[in-house]
């Protein structure tokens, strides 16, 4: 069933989502300044192309300790991210996951976009991990 709500949601859009933060990944590398940021940005892209059975997780909880990510420093890029790309990414998704969870058919999808918007938020320090 995984596999085949995935393959519906990427043809319905998902290719786009994930292709699109590719390149903010991409953009972000080339920057320097946005080097923190751009792997937050290819971790949500695999996500966004394939999001059924799988699930966001803080990388403390998984690895049983700190790290940069998940520390002080991990705060600070995360309130950064927040204010500059993140509140205005997770209204995105959280309206088209409203709109989905409307229709019957379209709750499952509706869910993904939920899960987006709590990853669009603060990126840095997360994990993606098979449910």
């Amino acid at each position: 069933m995984r596999l085949l709500l995935n393959i519906l949601w990427f043809i319905f859009g998902g290719w786009i989502s994930g292709s699109l933060w590719i390149l903010a990944g991409i953009l972000l590398a080339i920057t320097i300044v946005g080097l923190p940021w751009a792997s937050a940005a290819f971790r949500i892209a695999g996500f966004s192309y394939w999001p059924f059975g799988r699930q966001v997780r803080d990388r403390a909880e998984l690895n049983r300790r700190g790290d940069l990510g998940t520390g002080p420093v991990g705060l600070v890029l995360n309130i950064v991210w927040f204010v500059l790309a993140g509140w205005w990414l997770a209204i995105h998704h959280i309206v088209l996951g409203i709109g989905l969870c409307v229709t019957i058919i379209g709750i499952p999808f509706g869910l993904q976009h939920l899960k987006l918007a709590m990853i669009s938020l603060a990126p840095v320090g997360k994990a993606v991990v098979e449910t």
